[in-house]
């Protein structure tokens, strides 16, 4: 099999020669560490998103929309000493961030979220302004080149690139999480009015490419849960997100995209029932901190959803006994079930170390192909 049809064997339940072997990504802290440890310098290449030779990592490929505000705003720095730096960013958001400890873009601390861009109808207005659909620059400029190149690929296809789009997610880029959780009750027309926005804006900006494209999947990026549950409530996931969630879902599977797969930190399990009435089919990444256990969900749900990740990346930080023990809790039945592809469940943190990520790796492949360990 190639890694298209071995990827797609899994989505379909069916049983590949193998299970792909797939990961999200690694801290820039991480990425020095292991350079430091003996990472040969040219061993990552492309990212792990994509697929990586060194690692034995499954390549698949994205379509590179830009979905995002044209023009961006201007960055501006307001503040800045040796250890903290205030700036209003691309997307408008005046943030507080922690220079100590940044790596290749990657900050030891989250950013303090200030000020946001919107806060009412007018900015709003302003905004729409900065998501025109037609704006030739959506599209790459080699397209057609790219096309023709998908056209004979080996691997899987996903419309956008890795958390490129969500509704909740955009609305949050706007308004801010505390805002837009308030916004649900104070401002319940002006939300309306986004989430129809951003619909129709999707629909448009993709059209194009789902007509030219044989895509394989695509992913909703949310992020609207944490450690205790999700943001929005299952009753604002039914009002506000659903109807625009299906029309969106139909709008790619007439295209005959068929597999539709969320992705969010935290638990959200209790809007999963209702992710099964609205078409999603997977979901990812399991964090395990936050109690979202592919094992229960697979007992639980069946086959209602592909699962991707749920390996502990706080059990990779500790010992090899720990690492193979949290492989074997999960992996080998899973697999056989169908239907599952194991992913540490996030990006990889700098506290686990190259050796240990490599006994993982030796390990997780030969428990992907049925062997024992």
């Amino acid at each position: 099999m190639n890694y298209r049809e071995r990827f797609l064997s899994v989505m379909r339940f069916e049983t590949p020669d193998r299970v792909p072997n797939h990961e999200l990504g690694l801290w820039g802290q991480t990425f020095d560490r292991w350079l430091s440890e003996g990472m040969p310098q040219d061993a990552i290449r492309n990212d792990f998103f994509r697929g990586e030779d060194f690692f034995k990592l499954d390549r698949r490929e994205f379509v590179p929309l830009n979905v995002w505000m044209i023009p961006g705003f201007e960055t501006q720095v307001i503040e800045e000493d040796e250890r903290v730096i205030v700036y209003r960013d691309g997307s408008g958001i005046l943030r507080r961030a922690l220079k100590e400890g940044t790596v290749r873009g990657t900050r030891l601390s989250m950013d303090q979220y200030i000020d946001f861009p919107v806060k009412g109808e007018a900015d709003f207005e302003a905004m729409k302004r900065r998501y025109d659909p037609a704006a030739p620059e959506r599209y790459p400029a080699d397209w057609d080149a790219k096309v023709a190149a998908w056209k004979k690929r080996d691997c899987p296809l996903c419309l956008l690139t890795n958390g490129s789009f969500g509704l909740y997610s955009m609305m949050r880029t706007w308004v801010g999480t505390e805002n837009l959780s308030y916004a649900f009750y104070d401002q319940p027309k002006l939300l309306e009015a986004m989430l129809e926005f951003l619909t129709e804006f999707f629909i448009r900006v993709t059209d194009r490419a789902v007509e030219q494209l044989d895509i394989d999947y695509f992913n909703f990026f949310e992020d609207f849960a944490g450690k205790g549950g999700p943001l929005i409530s299952p009753r604002i996931f039914r009002q506000f997100f659903m109807p625009r969630y299906r029309r969106i879902i139909e709008h790619l599977t007439k295209h005959g995209i068929r597999f539709i797969i969320l992705d969010s930190d935290g638990n959200i399990e209790a809007l999963l029932p209702l992710f099964v009435e609205t078409g999603i089919t997977g979901i990812w990444p399991l964090e395990i901190a936050a109690d979202m256990d592919p094992v229960r969900l697979r007992k639980q749900y069946g086959r209602a959803f592909t699962l991707f990740g749920g390996i502990d990346k706080r059990e990779l930080a500790r010992d090899r006994a720990s690492i193979r023990r949290e492989l074997l809790s999960k992996v080998p039945w899973l697999i056989e079930q169908g239907g599952y592809i194991p992913t540490i469940d996030h990006a990889i943190p700098p506290d686990i170390s190259y050796d240990n990520f490599r006994y993982y790796l030796e390990l997780k492949l030969k428990l992907l192909e049925g062997k024992s360990i």
